[in-house]
């Protein structure tokens, strides 16, 4: 595999393909300014390299006199840039011939085609932000809910850096005392007072079992849920995903077995991002269609993180409803009990007798809908209530490396308590700090590099 030089001058398409009002082409490296000196025309008569840093200016792409694009350029001098180095953005009409075009010249006069997130990855190398920062940006770009760009930008902020830092600082003057010691044994240190170790060990130890205990919570914010609406056939299922919609997305008929795939949606419910499917009925399949149709909703339920187990109210149990409710005995089940604006027949205590979460609704009357929403929630976060400065932790690497860093500190406090040698508390409790450096990127591989940052798109 040819690994890109991290000192050439590298450009991409920042914004999404297609018709739009703007197009953005990023360059970033030594040569930026020199390489849109070769490309930009200006009214003034001008060059790029001549501008102040964070100006803009009108003008024009041209090569051999033709011109290109009209556009405005912005320049932004190192280190005051995204990256570090010298940016230029070069904002033309979007439109892939247009956006193509502009970016082939600036190839051809010295560019390199940027890799997948590597703008923010020359971020990182170059000590403007950290590693968790880093990721901060990949997670602003995929939130879903506002809760989850709030955890994004948080983290953006430096929030969880700075809580993870105060933690290092703290590690790193336990082992200070403690190496003194074990490095100079003959000299006049005194050894620390193991007491206040401990004391201090079991106060870094609880912080992150805090951490890990929110991050739960923190990361349904940030990847959401996947929920499955799943009943017999005209229980109203679909009916019930447009009231969750707030719009009509579902076709809804008296005939059963009107849906006839899953069809899938993203609903923001009191700031959870919800996967919600809404499901073809489980009869009897008519035909080949029906029965791959079944066939994914039983897919579905299998994956399914909260199940939304429908009945109608104006109807007595059915053998479908029975069959349904003891198939999904394993599963997190949320019983929702339909059209309960009509007359009601069904026999509720069998209902009751199975399940713990029950709601009653009229999803074509629109009634209890948020009732239903704050079930969702409640069930989601076991009726905790997270607050603003505890989620930060919703990264799965950095819970693997705090939780590493927490099981650590507890076996350097066992090893106080059976008055272990300071040799084997310090050893815990420098790979302790390893975990939580790396969190920051403080120590890393090209390989982990490579895979943090291969989700990016192209122009990030």
């Amino acid at each position: 595999m040819i690994k890109n030089n991290i000192t050439d001058t590298i450009a991409a398409i920042a914004t999404p393909i297609g018709e739009g009002g703007i197009g953005i082409v990023r360059l970033s490296g030594k040569d930026a300014l020199r390489i849109a000196d070769k490309v930009f025309t200006c009214k003034e008569g001008k060059k790029p390299s001549d501008f102040k840093t964070y100006t803009t200016h009108y003008g024009w792409i041209t090569t051999d006199s033709i011109i290109i694009d009209e556009v405005i350029l912005t320049t932004m001098r190192a280190p005051r840039s995204f990256t570090r180095e010298d940016v230029v953005e070069i904002n033309c009409h979007s439109g892939i011939v247009a956006l193509q075009a502009v970016l082939g010249l600036v190839l051809e006069n010295g560019c390199r085609l940027a890799s997948p997130g590597e703008f923010t990855k020359r971020a990182f190398i170059n000590g403007r932000i950290d590693l968790a920062q880093a990721e901060a940006v990949l997670d602003i770009i995929r939130a879903k809910t506002d809760s989850a760009l709030r955890i994004g930008i948080e983290q953006l902020k430096g929030a969880l850096s700075g809580r993870i830092n105060k933690i290092c600082a703290s590690l790193l003057e336990i082992l200070s005392s403690m190496e003194a010691c074990i490095d100079f044994p003959d000299e006049e240190i005194s050894s620390p007072d193991i007491a206040a170790v401990h004391k201090k060990l079991k106060k870094l130890n609880d912080g992150l079992k805090i951490m890990l205990e929110d991050s739960k919570r923190a990361r349904i914010l940030r990847e959401g849920i996947h929920a499955v609406i799943c009943g017999s056939p005209n229980v109203g299922k679909s009916s019930l995903l447009n009231a969750l919609l707030k719009r009509e997305r579902s076709i809804v008929t008296p005939v059963a077995g009107t849906t006839r795939d899953a069809i899938e949606e993203v609903i923001d419910i009191k700031g959870i991002p919800v996967r919600i499917v809404d499901t073809a009925g489980l009869l009897e399949p008519r035909d080949l269609i029906e029965r791959k149709a079944v066939q994914r909703t039983k897919k579905h339920l299998e994956l399914a993180d909260l199940v939304i187990l429908m009945f109608d109210a104006s109807k007595n149990l059915t053998k479908d409803d029975e069959a349904l409710i003891k198939k999904l005995k394993k599963k997190l089940v949320l019983a929702v009990i339909n059209k309960i604006d009509l007359k009601q027949k069904i026999n509720k205590n069998k209902i009751v007798n199975k399940f713990s979460s029950i709601v009653e609704v009229s999803a074509k009357r629109n009634k209890n809908i948020g009732l239903l929403e704050d079930t969702i929630a409640g069930l989601v976060f076991q009726g905790k209530v997270a607050t603003q400065e505890s989620l930060l932790v919703s990264n799965a690497r950095h819970i693997s490396s705090i939780r590493e860093a927490q099981k650590l500190i507890a076996q350097a406090m066992d090893s106080v308590d059976n008055k272990l040698p300071l040799e084997f508390i310090a050893l815990d409790i420098k790979e302790a700090l390893l975990c939580l450096e790396a969190v920051l990127g403080r120590n890393f591989s090209e390989g982990l590099l490579d895979k943090i940052f291969s989700d990016f798109c192209i122009g990030k």
